[in-house]
């Protein structure tokens, strides 16, 4: 885990390529290294040899939706401490608890903004560091 600075390594997982898009704007400009990914399969294929700090994984995907994605990610041990905030344009509280019961740190509603994309980039380095 990143802790001497700022900038972490983060995936972005969704099908939308606008969403796609704007986050990698978003997460460039807080300094952030971003690679993107554009469903579940796709983001299993790319997270052992980029080894992220912080993913950003879409809920609604086609063939591999967010949560099996998250599941999956946090079965393997090398992958199971790596934050999951999960991106959802339902703002539910079915939705959180069942993003938290595959292992997701937190939950942002799309559309978000670069402030809420950065905050939330903040407060999870800052829980990684011991920093609250």
């Amino acid at each position: 885990m990143n802790t001497t600075g700022s900038t972490f390594k983060v995936l972005v997982i969704d099908d939308s390529n606008t969403i796609r898009r704007s986050a990698e704007i978003f997460l460039k400009q807080g300094g952030h290294e971003v690679l993107l990914a554009e469903d579940g399969f796709d983001a299993l294929a790319k997270v052992n040899d980029f080894q992220p700090h912080l993913i950003f994984c879409d809920i609604l995907m086609p063939r591999l939706d967010g949560y099996q994605t998250c599941a999956i990610i946090k079965r393997n041990p090398k992958f199971a401490s790596v934050p999951i905030v999960m991106l959802s344009s339902k703002d539910g509280v079915f939705d959180k608890a069942r993003g938290r019961m595959v292992g997701a740190q937190d939950y942002l509603t799309k559309p978000f903004t670069k402030d809420q994309l950065l905050h939330a980039v903040g407060q999870i380095g800052a829980a990684a560091s011991g920093v609250t």
